[in-house]
């Protein structure tokens, strides 16, 4: 059972993070699928996928959840039924999970490619890139990725709505400033293997937190280190 790697968010969440190196049959095991999930995995035409799929059932019940305590809603995004927050991504072999009992939570994982650097034009203002700038870029769109998740809003465009500052290595902020919405976000970026991915928090409207991610997002702003 290749769990890679547990992070602790304080007392009340976690980060898990699988390596799907195992066969499917493997996976099928130990687990069981709500219907809908059974229906959902047979119409999956990658083995790859099918994994991916099964090895986070397996993240779930090392958080303590069932497939059955997993749904969607109307827009494809996780939750469970006692509340709690939750939120997957996969990319290849590399899946990862994270649980919150009671602050919004997102994560992303990519598997790092030199394609992000023809695509980074479309999600960051910076555009004069090198191979060297490849996990930078991943942790920066998978930072926007993790925030888009949080924020269930269809149409919010990487490149103008949302914003992520560094504020240490590893450590990120976020925002997301419309007329609609002003929201920031603690981020924290991770290498694993082949593959960087960020999770992340919303803050608390008119919290001390937020109140130091706008005092860091306007010192970004002033120096041209938003992205």
């Amino acid at each position: 059972m290749p769990l890679q790697k547990t992070i602790p968010i304080g007392h009340n969440g976690s980060v898990y993070l699988w390596d799907v190196t195992e066969p499917e049959l493997f996976l099928s095991q130990g687990i069981f699928l709500a219907p809908y999930s059974v229906k959902r995995l047979a119409q999956m035409k990658s083995e790859l996928h099918r994994r991916a799929y099964l090895s986070i059932r397996h993240l779930m019940a090392l958080a303590g959840y069932t497939d059955q305590d997993l749904f969607y809603d109307a827009i494809g995004k996780p939750h469970l039924k006692d509340g709690s927050y939750v939120s997957i991504s996969h990319s290849f072999t590399q899946t990862a999970l994270v649980v919150h009992k009671n602050i919004p939570v997102g994560i992303d994982v990519e598997l790092q490619r030199k394609k992000i650097l023809r695509i980074a034009h479309k999600f960051t203002p910076f555009n004069a890139h090198t191979s060297k700038d490849i996990l930078n870029l991943t942790h920066i769109w998978a930072a926007k990725e993790t925030i888009y998740k949080m924020a269930s809003t269809p149409g919010l465009s990487f490149l103008k709505d949302i914003s992520v500052f560094w504020r240490a290595k590893n450590t990120l902020g976020g925002c997301i400033r419309t007329a609609q919405q002003d929201v920031f976000y603690d981020l924290n970026g991770f290498e694993i293997g082949d593959f960087g991915g960020v999770w992340g928090m919303e803050i608390e409207k008119a919290s001390a937190r937020e109140g130091q991610l706008k005092e860091a997002y306007a010192t970004a702003l002033k120096k041209a280190q938003i992205y």
